[in-house]
Formats: C-alpha cells, sequence, structure tokens
C-alpha cells in the first residue's frame, strides 16, 4: 500500500514538474542574436610589412570583438587608389581605411603634422604621446570638422625615423644633393625642395622602376624591409640612414564615421584600444625585421650602408625652419599645431634627454 501510494506521488510530481517546465518555455522569449557588423578596411599596401602591419591591426578586432563585428581588410587599389581611399572612407564607398596620413596630404599642409612634420627633438613615441595626451587628437579632429570630413581616425604603429634613402653615391655634404630627382611624400617635399633637390611623390611600388630607369636620381620610401622588397638593392648600392626629412610618422586608421557612431560603445572601444595595443606590437616586430634586413641588404646585397653626416641633417633642420615658418604665416591653424608640439615636446624632451642615458655608449662598450 505504501509503495502504491509513493507511487502515485513521484508520478504527480513529475507531471507537474513536466507541466512547469512546459509553461516556462513557452513563456521565456526567443532570443534573437544581431546579425555581426562586418566592415570593409583598404589598406595602401599591397604586401610586404606593412600589410601585416595593417592585417594585425584587424586581427586583434576580430579577436576581441567575436561574432559582434569582423574587419574584411583588403589590398591596395582594391576599391580606390590610394590618393582616393580618404574621400571613399568619407563617402561610405569604403567603411575603413588603414594608411598614413601623408597620402591625403593635398588636402591639408596641417595633415602633416599629424605624422611627417619638423623634428622639434622627439621621436614618433613622442608625437603619439603629444596625440593622446597633449591635445594632438583634438586638434586633428578639428581639423576633419573644418574639411568637412565624415571620419574618425586613431593613429598607431609609431616609426623609426626614416632613412634620408638611396642614392648614386655616398653622400658626404648637402650640396650633392642639389638638382637630383628624388622621390618622398608630404611635408618632406617643401622641405628637400628648399634644400635644392627637385621632389617627385610617387607611391611605394613605383619608387624602384623610376630609378631603374632614371626618372629619379634618388629615393626614400620607409625602413630597410620594405626597401629590399621594393629591390632597391638592385638600382643602387649606397644607403642612408637617419634623416630629419620624416624622422617621425605612424599609422592612420580611419573609419567613417555615420558608421562608428552607429556601432556600441564597447565595439568603438575595441577599435580604439586595439589600435593602442597594436602600437606596441609594431614596435617589438618591426624592429626586430628592420634590423634583420639591414645586415641581409649589407651582407648578402653588397649594399654600402652609412649614417647620414649631421651636417646634412642641420641643413635639414634649416629648411625645415623656412618651410615652418612659411606656412605658419598663411595657415592659422598649422602655426596653433606647430605651437601645441613645440609646447609638448619642450617639457617632455626635456625630461627625456635628462633622464636617458647614452645608450650609444653602451652598445659601443659591448660591440665595439
Amino acid at each position: 500500500m505504501t509503495e502504491t501510494v509513493n507511487r502515485r506521488k513521484f508520478l504527480k510530481g513529475s507531471a507537474l514538474a513536466a507541466t512547469a517546465t512546459a509553461a516556462g518555455t513557452l513563456a521565456a522569449p526567443s532570443i534573437v542574436k544581431a546579425a555581426p557588423v562586418t566592415l570593409k578596411m583598404q589598406a595602401a599596401w599591397g604586401g610586404g610589412i606593412f600589410l601585416e602591419n595593417a592585417k594585425s591591426y584587424v586581427d586583434r578586432v576580430n579577436a576581441m570583438a567575436g561574432d559582434a563585428l569582423k574587419i574584411e581588410l583588403l589590398p591596395v587599389n582594391s576599391v580606390v587608389k590610394t590618393s582616393q581611399m580618404q574621400d571613399a572612407v568619407h563617402r561610405g564607398v569604403l567603411d575603413a581605411a588603414h594608411y598614413v596620413p601623408a597620402y591625403w596630404y593635398s588636402k591639408s599642409q596641417a595633415a602633416s603634422l599629424f605624422g611627417t612634420g619638423p623634428c622639434f627633438g622627439w621621436s614618433s613615441q613622442e608625437v603619439l604621446g603629444w596625440l593622446h595626451y597633449g591635445g594632438g587628437q583634438e586638434l586633428f579632429d578639428e581639423l576633419m570638422g573644418s574639411l568637412g570630413l565624415n571620419v574618425v581616425s586613431f593613429f598607431n604603429s609609431a616609426m623609426p625615423a626614416q632613412p634620408l634613402g638611396w642614392f648614386k653615391e655616398e653622400i658626404k655634404d648637402a650640396g650633392q644633393m642639389k638638382g637630383l630627382k628624388y622621390r618622398t611624400v608630404g611635408l618632406a617635399a617643401d622641405v628637400l625642395l628648399e634644400m635644392g633637390m627637385s621632389v617627385v611623390q610617387l607611391p611605394g611600388g613605383e619608387i624602384q622602376p623610376a630609378m631603374k630607369s632614371g626618372l629619379i636620381d634618388a629615393a626614400e620610401f620607409n625602413n630597410p624591409t620594405s626597401d629590399r622588397d621594393f629591390g632597391m638593392q638592385d638600382v643602387s648600392k649606397h644607403y642612408h640612414l637617419a634623416s630629419f626629412h620624416q624622422s617621425q610618422e605612424f599609422f592612420e586608421v580611419t573609419f567613417n564615421k555615420k558608421k562608428y557612431d552607429a556601432l556600441p560603445a564597447e565595439l568603438q572601444a575595441i577599435l580604439k584600444y586595439a589600435s593602442e595595443a597594436e602600437n606596441s606590437n609594431f614596435y617589438w616586430g618591426n624592429t626586430k625585421q628592420y634590423a634583420s634586413d639591414l645586415v641581409k641588404l649589407r651582407d648578402e646585397q653588397g649594399v654600402n650602408i652609412y649614417r647620414t653626416p649631421d651636417s646634412v641633417m642641420e641643413e635639414q633642420l634649416k629648411a625645415w625652419d623656412v618651410v615652418v615658418e612659411r606656412i605658419s604665416g598663411q595657415d592659422p591653424f598649422f602655426a596653433k599645431v606647430v605651437e601645441s608640439q613645440k609646447v609638448y615636446a619642450k617639457e617632455v624632451m626635456n625630461y627625456l634627454n635628462l633622464n636617458q642615458p647614452d645608450y650609444k655608449l653602451a652598445y659601443k662598450h659591448y660591440f665595439g
């Protein structure tokens, strides 16, 4: 009898539980995941280490955003030419771009101050410090507003000073550079024109063929790895490192502002902080690769490697003074950015110059 009662209680309880479960299932709302956002980003690079750097940024965003956001990276000229990339992002033809401010310098000479401006005794790292903590980002946003551009940009990957570049002979004096047809971009073109050079602005992939054909006499791009990939060692055996013409530069990652503003705050944060994280990854990885490829250029390709004489770099600084004074007199916003940079550089570099030991002294102690 007791067994029968217990069995009835068990069956009754099971039925009630099943009913409650079914009711709960019917009552719970169905959760529909939002479709992932896909952003198409075109890079200014068709291959090589800079395209790898762009991919590294994209990979970081995709890993952190999970299923909520994906960036699709497109190589150079996939949708528009490099010179048209900013306009394409502004109009929404592209959602994003990975390039450098010097590539849209024609819109505003002040653009070059955000990456390829005069050296006030600082490196790319300190210029990025100014952008983040010295009012630089606010000034950049002001520039975008004045130009009516519908974009939001972040900066990363502080580059080492760019080499003076490749010449037909060793440069021992600034006078040797007068009259040479030379490739560079951005505000550096004005500086080298001031030094008496004839400047040609060409995309990276056209530099080596132009020098081979005699269209230009000398050239720079950015670093030993990219230069070696372009085959510059096949058209010149004289490579000069160190220069003030572009002593600081970094990447700009730019997004269509309407698309960016429509994203949830957490996805906006991922786009921003992935840029900051990539800054460190770039420095660690690229510095090692540049150093390795410089050795290969010397030991395997027979390139003569020189440090640009201080006398040449002093002439560059004098040319910068002329160019900055001239443009500042014509463009109040340009002058405003320069003044902001000087204030930051004077304070920060005072500390760094006093505090940093002479690393070259230690290097010579151990390696000669």
